[in-house]
């Protein structure tokens, strides 16, 4: 039956695979969502009968909240069900072939990045006369100088980093390391915050918060959300009216790589892209060739 395997399954992809805690949540949920649908069923059972049907209740679904599951999450709900095949064929378990499940056509996303005069607004936003405005400076130079994830910037402590060499290693997606190099002025901020810092905590970004009733100060770990809320507040009060989040960050960091000449392999390893699709969506964008070719023959 399928509930027999799936706990099996996601113990593999944790131990023999390797995956992230994220991933295997993430892997739990789809296929939960799987066995919501089809019931307790025996995995032979599984067909592309069963699987166009699932797609089509997942097309339909809306959660607690009332969201719906847009196609790219569709998507990964396939990926998961696909691996856990690729499991049952592994132990020799007769069901539906794996590569038979075909993804849907997603719509590749719209990059949005910031200018360099957006980026400089972004970080003269912060009063770094305090230290909560040396944090944050040093936060939104480092999303840029190193075009990080905002969940590998969480993870970051203080040892993580060497401010001397200005480069450090980090384990991102699929449990992959990369180098990741910091930018003179990202450096600066950092070591300013660094020194204002009064604490021992070993994380690299932190907040401090104090109860009413209580005298003692809690020093913790910024959290991705928290950040979040951080890069939006500067976008508000540097007057920039695009939408701004982590992930402009990193979006900004590519794109103004490849505007200035990288070459696109590079710019996959910085990024720590598996496929270098995903990171083709920034050259439309970016070709400084195609921009001379418009300037030299269209009419003027």
């Amino acid at each position: 039956m399928f509930s027999d395997y799936l706990a099996d399954f996601l113990d593999y992809m944790e131990i023999e695979k390797g995956r992230s805690l994220k991933t295997i949540e993430n892997y739990s949920l789809y296929l939960n969502r799987f066995y919501e649908f089809a019931g307790d069923i025996k995995v032979g059972k599984i067909d592309l009968d069963m699987v166009s049907k699932w797609r089509k209740w997942l097309n339909r679904y809306k959660g607690e909240d009332g969201r719906e599951v847009s196609q790219t999450t569709q998507n990964y709900h396939l990926i998961a069900l696909r691996s856990f095949l690729k499991y049952m064929a592994r132990r020799d378990i007769k069901t539906l072939a794996p590569e038979k499940i075909e993804l849907a056509t997603s719509k590749r996303p719209q990059v949005s990045f910031l200018t360099s005069d957006e980026v400089m607004a972004l970080f003269d936003a912060c009063d770094t006369s305090n230290i909560i405005g040396l944090r944050d400076r040093a936060i939104l130079e480092l999303l840029f100088s190193t075009g990080l994830r905002v969940s590998e910037l969480v993870k970051l402590n203080i040892d993580s980093i060497n401010l001397d060499k200005g480069e450090f290693s980090i384990r991102g997606k699929g449990q992959k390391d990369r180098p990741v190099y910091i930018s003179e002025s990202a450096k600066i901020a950092i070591d300013h915050y660094l020194k204002a810092r009064r604490d021992n905590y070993e994380a690299l970004f932190v907040q401090a918060s104090k109860r009413k009733d209580e005298e003692d100060i809690t020093i913790s770990r910024l959290t991705a959300r928290t950040i979040q809320r951080i890069v939006g507040r500067y976008r508000t009060k540097a007057g920039i009216t695009k939408h701004v989040t982590p992930h402009t960050l990193r979006h900004s960091f590519a794109t103004d790589l490849l505007g200035n000449g990288a070459d696109l392999r590079s710019v996959q390893s910085l990024l720590g892209h598996a496929d270098i699709s995903t990171t083709q969506i920034y050259t439309h964008v970016t070709d400084p060739q195609l921009k001379e070719i418009h300037k030299k023959f269209h009419a003027k």
